[in-house]
């Protein structure tokens, strides 16, 4: 009897692939230039997060200075008896005076004649380049609101009797002058008041 052949198993020959070859200089300039790029976009980094920082600071500033809707403002006017008179309506203002501010540190006109019991519309255009306000009241009154404005320059304040002026814009002040005397308006931005950025509004008794 006989045994079949024995057949053996051929293993199929492994192909020859042929590898990229990479010298050392190129493999060198392929680290220099990825090193390169994270080092520059660690420089962007650290350069755009104060930037960003200090714009997110600027916001609330922004907002406590002339940012809020004026129909916002108008619809909840608080009616309260000042020294230098009460808060008007636009509907019942008998009389409106325009005012410009200027870079100058000054108002145009800086001096205002009302006759006492007038509501007057105060027509505030900022002609400046930077923020400005108009503030009305007594001269102390002033003066303790400019000291605060130096200690908290962000503090918000937002009444009747004050505008808010972006640079270019117009802002709008109704008061009735129920009282006669001397009052003055101002601007309390740190370092205005201080420079002279001063009126005086004279209200003739009836």
């Amino acid at each position: 009897m006989r045994w079949p052949p024995i057949v053996r198993a051929v293993e199929p020959p492994i192909p020859n692939f042929a590898l990229p070859k990479f010298s050392n200089a190129s493999v060198a300039n392929n680290v220099a230039g990825a090193h390169a790029t994270l080092e520059r976009t660690t420089r962007m980094k650290t350069l755009l997060v104060p930037i960003l920082a200090g714009l997110v600071a600027t916001v609330p500033a922004a907002l406590a200075h002339g940012t809020a809707d004026h129909a916002a403002k108008a619809a909840s006017i608080r009616k309260e008896q000042k020294d230098w008179g009460i808060a008007g309506e636009a509907r019942s203002a008998t009389r409106t005076v325009e005012i410009r501010m200027v870079d100058t540190m000054r108002f145009e006109p800086d001096r205002v004649l009302v006759r006492q019991g007038d509501t007057v519309r105060f027509a505030v255009r900022n002609a400046g380049k930077v923020m400005h306000e108009l503030v009305i009241g007594t001269r102390q009154e002033l003066e303790e609101h400019a000291a605060l404005m130096k200690k908290f320059p962000n503090m918000e304040h937002d009444e009747p009797y004050m505008a808010h002026v972006a640079p270019g814009k117009t802002g709008e002040v109704v008061w009735t002058f129920n009282r006669a005397g001397e009052f003055d308006f101002a601007c309390l931005l740190p370092g205005h008041f201080d420079a002279g950025m001063v009126g005086r509004i004279t209200v003739v008794a009836r």
